[in-house]
């Protein structure tokens, strides 16, 4: 009985010891090196977690131990907490999908607490087995192939960008089977007709917003791959003829860009310099909704993300725009269009009384950010277009 006790104490022990072993690694990791508020929290959250009190753990009680919040401090009026913890989660994701792919231990923050897990990864010997064989090289969609192939002569640094695209979510890609009906809804005007389909990306002024672009080309590339042949390109490259028989997704700022521009549309939202112009503001709406940059390093910043569905050249097709100012911006709208859950929402917003979506429409969302990567996204207000202006706004450019 003694022996077995004892042999249940040295296990315990080995077990703590490497967990504990598990979190230096990652906290000495590269993923970890450049983010002091980010080893931090996971040593804090890490250490609560091992010792047994995990479950325990609250938002007010972190705020105060790790970000130094005075004891007035109030979780329902300040989300840094919040947003430092989905941040967390997402460079664990990235940790173990680069540097930590073959670790021991699998160390994940779920959502809905602040308890960290530890999971034992079981090498089987079959496994080692296969692994000698090397795997039959993964099939590519026509549109993904099409896809790496613009951003390679469009953008120099496109692995990079493809990187920061698995930091967005842990998840994979939606497949064909998770398109729900507020999926088809929002996008069978540009995937229902013959005309092909066309991604764009903004000719950046800066090597920042081409991170955005691309990375939000390359999303939409795995998201709408599988059911439409795609093709990209960079917006000083797409013709007007392109425009006239196809139907397009702009990525970015339209500034700079002569032939979207030269598109006339009766929009009511304008993207500008700093964030979003309301042209016709109603009761409570502000009349210029202002980007955010953080003054505290330990804050999100804040942007806007401006989403246009109008009518393409002479009125023929669709054109999608996803724009904003910033990185996230761009991000978080292609996000929005891909994401099951933000989707139901948005056709709850803009559903007319027959069910159905304006023909065309602007949506403005608030995007929150850490490290240029979105970190919670919400919807803001949109604005119908109404078609019979749209028309007249062709006929008379």
């Amino acid at each position: 009985m003694l022996e077995a006790l004892w042999y249940h104490h040295i296990g315990m022990v080995l077990e703590l010891e490497s967990r504990q072993t598990q979190i230096q690694r990652i906290l000495q990791s590269k993923a970890f090196r450049t983010s002091e508020v980010q080893r931090n929290l996971l040593s804090y959250l890490a250490d609560r977690s091992i010792s047994g009190n995990g479950d325990s753990l609250k938002e007010y009680t972190v705020g105060l131990d790790v970000f130094a919040k005075p004891a007035s401090y109030d979780p329902r009026q300040e989300s840094t907490v919040r947003m430092h913890v989905a941040r967390l989660r997402q460079k664990l994701a990235d940790y173990y999908r680069s540097e930590g792919v073959d670790d021991p231990i699998m160390v994940d923050l779920p959502k809905g607490g602040f308890k960290v897990t530890f999971e034992t990864r079981v090498v089987e010997p079959a496994a080692i087995e296969a692994a000698e064989v090397p795997p039959p090289p993964k099939p590519f969609y026509r549109g993904e192939i099409a896809l790496g192939t613009a951003l390679l002569l469009a953008i120099v640094c496109a692995a990079y960008f493809a990187t920061r695209l698995w930091r967005v979510e842990r998840a994979a890609p939606p497949a064909a089977a998770a398109w729900t009906p507020e999926l088809q809804q929002i996008w069978s005007p540009m995937l229902a007709s013959n005309r092909p389909l066309m991604i764009c990306l903004s000719t950046p002024s800066s090597g920042r917003m081409g991170i955005g672009t691309a990375t939000g080309a390359f999303l939409l590339g795995q998201f709408l791959g599988p059911r439409k042949d795609i093709q990209v390109t960079p917006s000083d490259q797409l013709s007007m003829p392109d425009i006239a028989m196809g139907n397009v997704v702009f990525l970015g700022p339209q500034a700079g860009n002569r032939q979207t521009r030269a598109i006339p549309t009766d929009q009511q939202l304008l993207l500008e310099a700093g964030g979003i112009r309301n042209l016709s503001p109603r009761p409570g709406e502000p009349v210029f909704l202002s980007d955010r940059s953080p003054h505290d390093p330990q804050d999100t910043a804040e942007s806007y993300a401006l989403i246009s569905h109008v009518p393409g050249l002479y009125g023929n097709g669709e054109i999608l725009y996803f724009s904003g100012n910033e990185i996230p911006a761009v991000m978080g709208a292609v996000q929005a269009f891909t994401d099951p859950a933000f989707a139901r929402m948005l056709v709850s917003k803009m559903k007319e009384p027959g069910g159905g979506l304006p023909q065309f429409y602007q949506v403005v969302l608030k995007v929150r950010s850490m490290d240029d990567m979105p970190v919670e996204k919400s919807y803001v207000f949109h604005r119908e277009l109404a078609a019979s202006k749209q028309a007249a706004a062709i006929r008379n450019p």
